[in-house]
């Protein structure tokens, strides 16, 4: 910034005058104008606000802010392109706006939800109307069992007790420490199975510790990872010759029972079958014919067919 001039006359006070602003000071009191952050996103000239699809990306969790962009424009897309269609099919009275044109300068929660209850309503007329697919038949139904009967059984499950000698991770010398004492601990239980109750009692760092490590029925997905994948190995019940490393720190286990999972017969699932082939075969259906519209639309900024866009300038 420029200096202030000093100008001193005889008799008078000293008056400071300060300089005029240079081009330069003034550019820096302009806001600048915001750019856009990608591309301008369109379904046959209805635009779809930048400001829409980064509210819509915090329903998209992805790996990047990026992907999160992308998966958010392309549902705007796909939505606007469907209401488009359902007004086409006159499954929308005539004097209807697009949801996205009436909430232009509106921040109101339950117009919100009036906008998006009406256009659920519309796309759901509309996929109903034109999606037609097939009921399944107890033929498809048994092909689809038949390829893999084991998916359709009962979970395994296993009873349970462990130590559990805690240690963060991240601290390698705790962790360290807390493996040898798993060790010196499991050559005890070994030594002595009878007394990994009380042992349990007086050492265990879990809650279980009162119940002298019983952890009660284990099954797919309650336990972390680590100690399930452990389990799972086991051919037998009986004392893990290794601890368990896990997040929490080092188990040592016994599994006192196995209960085998027992492939169900086709009866007991087959209406589970016949759902699932069909919301397959309609889930493939609706993709045909949003191409089918995106085909035959104008749309920028974002490629449905390809996946790319909306590009960041």
């Amino acid at each position: 910034m420029a200096t202030r001039v000093k100008i001193e006359h005889s008799g008078l006070r000293k008056i400071v005058v300060p300089p005029s602003p240079t081009k330069q000071e003034i550019d820096t009191r302009i806001p600048p104008k915001a750019k856009p952050l990608f591309k301008e996103v369109s379904v046959n000239g209805v635009v779809i606000p930048e400001v829409d699809i980064l509210q819509e990306a915090q329903n998209h969790p992805a790996r990047t802010p990026g992907e999160a962009l992308l998966e958010a424009a392309r549902s705007l897309v796909i939505r606007e392109l469907l209401w488009q269609e359902a007004k086409n099919k006159n499954l929308v009275p005539d004097n209807e706006d697009s949801p996205r044109e009436e909430s232009a300068g509106e921040d109101n929660g339950a117009q919100d939800n009036a906008r998006q209850t009406k256009l659920d309503a519309a796309i759901s007329a509309l996929l109903e109307s034109e999606i037609k697919t097939p009921e399944a038949s107890e033929e498809d139904c048994k092909a689809f069992y038949d390829r893999d009967p084991s998916r359709f059984s009962t979970e395994t499950i296993w009873q349970v007790r462990h130590i559990l000698v805690s240690a963060n991770p991240k601290d390698k010398k705790a962790f360290d420490q807390a493996r040898e004492k798993a060790y010196a601990i499991l050559e005890q239980v070994k030594k002595n199975p009878q007394d990994f109750a009380t042992i349990a009692k007086d050492i265990s760092s879990c809650p279980s510790a009162a119940e002298g490590g019983n952890l009660g029925q284990i099954t797919r997905g309650s336990t972390v990872p680590e100690f399930e994948n452990a389990l799972k190995k086991a051919k037998k019940p009986g004392l893990l010759m290794q601890p368990i490393e896990s997040r929490y720190g080092y188990h040592i286990v016994e599994i006192n029972q196995i209960i085998p999972g027992k492939i169900l017969p086709l009866e007991l699932v087959k209406e589970k079958i016949a759902a699932w082939l069909e919301a397959s075969s309609w889930s493939k259906a609706v993709q045909q014919y949003i191409a089918i519209l995106a085909g035959k639309s104008h749309i920028t900024g974002i490629d449905l067919k390809s996946g790319e866009g909306p590009l960041v300038q």
